[in-house]
């Protein structure tokens, strides 16, 4: 048997499908060998890397809309900007001009101003149908995010983690002394001191968990003052 791809890279497929042919090609995460097929073993965006094809599950991943603020790592540093991962089955692009409220010069060392690794807390600018992200640094809190640490928790948390009009991060801020920066891709960035940093942690995964419960306020505020 021929090796044939039957898919494009980054479409959406679905339990079933077959996505190639032949022994060339290794099967990766999501996906499993049937005879001499890969196979797709759940719904998601489909990644092929060289011989290696696997899928990034869709169910509860973050999808961009625009004005939405987010937390992204700088995953490669281009002519004209950099190429950022926001958690998102698609790569989102942070062009110069959007890279700073100062005037980046053509030429100038992009590392300078964020480099391979580092975390930004940015704002979604433009999302086209083709899912190709835009991203600015040019807004009022919008920032590099260094030192402290960065979880990740389910995106469609995210709004009972912020709370209503902000309350339950407030909550979170006030008893550990901590400067949160919550992203609604499922980022978040929290710096302290190293035990508080832990108590808001542990306050998070409380909320991330028990969503769906009611009373959740006084539990997450009984539950940091036993850890203090």
């Amino acid at each position: 048997m021929s090796e044939k791809l039957e898919i494009q890279n980054k479409e959406i497929v679905v339990p079933g499908q077959v996505l190639a042919e032949g022994m060339g090609y290794v099967p990766g995460k999501g996906t499993y060998r049937d005879d001499k097929a890969v196979v797709a073993e759940l719904m998601g965006i489909v990644t092929v890397d060289g011989k290696v094809i696997k899928i990034i599950p869709l169910r509860g991943k973050y999808m961009p809309k625009v004005r939405d603020r987010v937390i992204g790592r700088v995953i490669d540093v281009l002519m004209s900007g950099w190429r950022l991962d926001i958690n998102c089955p698609y790569d989102a692009v942070l062009s110069m001009k959007d890279g700073s409220s100062e005037f980046i010069r053509r030429g100038a060392d992009l590392t300078q101003y964020y480099a391979l690794g580092e975390y930004v807390f940015c704002q979604v600018s433009n999302v086209t149908s083709q899912n190709l992200t835009d991203v600015t640094m040019r807004g009022q809190g919008l920032r590099k995010l260094e030192g402290g640490r960065i979880i990740e928790v389910n995106a469609q948390k995210i709004p009972r983690i912020i709370g209503k009009e902000g309350s339950m991060v407030m909550l979170i801020k006030k008893e550990t002394n901590c400067q949160i920066y919550v992203g609604q891709n499922g980022r978040i960035w929290i710096s302290g001191e190293p035990e508080k940093e832990n108590i808001a942690v542990a306050a998070i995964r409380y909320i991330e968990e028990n969503a769906h419960r009611k009373g959740v306020t006084d539990s997450v505020k009984a539950l940091m003052e036993k850890l203090q």
